[in-house]
């Protein structure tokens, strides 16, 4: 199944998890949208610099530590993603706690971990 997802902290640095994450959502056919500091283009997907407001996500990938997130709690919540997953280094219990209030599922996990055991 499509989860369209979006990857924040998106990197065209192909040695970056967060380009490892764009390259495998598209390979396993995920419609893949990202937000990163630099425009640019990783694996067919283009790199926004600007938010843009995106419809019928069902995922938000972070690849941002916490400091760095709190500028996007809005941004996140506004989204109305259907989970957000929280990759090795950016676990945040300050927007944990924002998603429960929004009724916004987390998880604490690497996403090329579930994309590799189909738990994606």
């Amino acid at each position: 199944m499509n989860k369209k997802t979006l990857v924040i902290g998106a990197s065209i640095k192909p040695e970056r998890y967060s380009n490892m994450a764009i390259r495998k959502l598209t390979n396993y056919n995920h419609d893949t949208v990202a937000f990163g500091m630099r425009e640019g283009e990783a694996h067919g997907v283009i790199i926004d610099a600007e938010l843009k407001q995106y419809t019928d996500l069902d995922t938000v990938t972070l690849y941002l530590n916490p400091l760095r997130q709190i500028e996007y709690y809005g941004y996140i919540l506004a989204l109305k993603p259907s989970r957000v997953i929280f990759n090795p280094g950016t676990e945040n219990p300050e927007l944990y706690n924002l998603l429960k209030e929004n009724n916004i599922e987390f998880e604490v996990a690497c996403t090329l971990v579930l994309l590799s055991t189909n738990q994606y």
